[in-house]
């Protein structure tokens, strides 16, 4: 059985994202720029099972050094992480992801983030309650 885990980063109030991308993007402040390098580091080695427009956007010289997996709706989660065994897989994307994934995270790495602006999307604090399924692959 995977290690499933969740990496991602929140705004002050849970903000997650604006209009598709993260509403920080493109922010050269020192916490948004340490968060991405972090991100990287801490999944480099690993699965990381997103979305597709989540792994499209992860850059050239990160994907030689983990293991992406593009993910959708129709794919059920105990099937996608069953590929993976004995693995440490990190679920990324947003909502649809971790709504479908949460029963499944042991571990969530949230990075709160000095953002206190607009977003679409926002962290739902039920996703960490939706843990705690004995899991049998």
């Amino acid at each position: 059985m995977p290690d499933v885990r969740s990496i991602c980063a929140i705004g002050l109030r849970g903000q997650m994202g604006l209009h598709g991308v993260l509403p920080w993007e493109g922010d050269r402040r020192a916490p948004f720029v340490e968060d991405v390098a972090r991100f990287f580091d801490i999944t480099r080695g690993h699965v990381l099972v997103a979305g597709r427009k989540t792994i499209e956007a992860i850059p050239e010289f990160a994907r030689g050094d983990r293991t992406l997996f593009v993910t959708d709706r129709t794919m059920e989660p105990r099937d996608v992480l069953a590929r993976f065994p004995d693995r440490i897989v990190y679920v990324g994307g947003g909502p649809v992801a971790w709504g479908a994934y949460a029963p499944y995270i042991r571990h969530w790495d949230i990075n709160r983030l000095p953002y206190d602006g607009d977003a679409d999307r926002w962290f739902d604090p039920a996703w960490l309650l939706a843990g705690g399924q004995a899991l049998e692959f």
